[in-house]
């Protein structure tokens, strides 16, 4: 859990509370509040959440080309006997099509969000880095 001081109140947030508040820590000990995920992540969030997904069954889901707001339609609601509920049904695709039972390397939601937000974060300022290193060879010296 993380301390999360807001101008409200004070309290802790965990995964399960904080669905679109990714928050990262500072070397001065401060939190700072990073924007939200985009939408597309945001859905496979609330889908983990409604469905009880495991963040491996939600990378699986993602690999297969599942859509988070039809997963409803999938799963069971133990109306039909002869459904597998959604986890396993999953799981079973998944291996009906890769040959694996799991991805090798399975990211949470979040942690991918955050990964592909430092990776952004570190292509812009290597093009501002380039920017002015042109902007000072190209200027002339008087």
């Amino acid at each position: 859990m993380i301390p999360l001081t807001t101008s409200a109140s004070c309290s802790t947030m965990s995964d399960a509370e904080d669905v679109g508040k990714i928050v990262e820590r500072k070397d001065d000990g401060m939190a700072k509040k990073t924007k939200k995920p985009n939408q597309k992540m945001q859905a496979w969030i609330e889908a983990r959440k409604r469905h009880h997904l495991s963040h491996a069954q939600v990378h699986m889901a993602r690999e297969l080309g599942m859509n988070p707001a039809k997963l409803g339609k999938i799963d069971n609601h133990k109306q039909q006997p002869w459904k597998l509920p959604l986890p396993q049904f999953i799981e079973e695709l998944y291996f009906k099509r890769f040959g694996k039972t799991s991805p090798e390397a399975v990211l949470s939601i979040e942690e991918r969000c955050r990964l592909e937000a430092a990776k952004k974060e570190e292509r812009r300022t290597a093009r501002l880095r380039a920017v002015d290193s042109a902007t000072t060879r190209e200027a002339p010296l008087r």
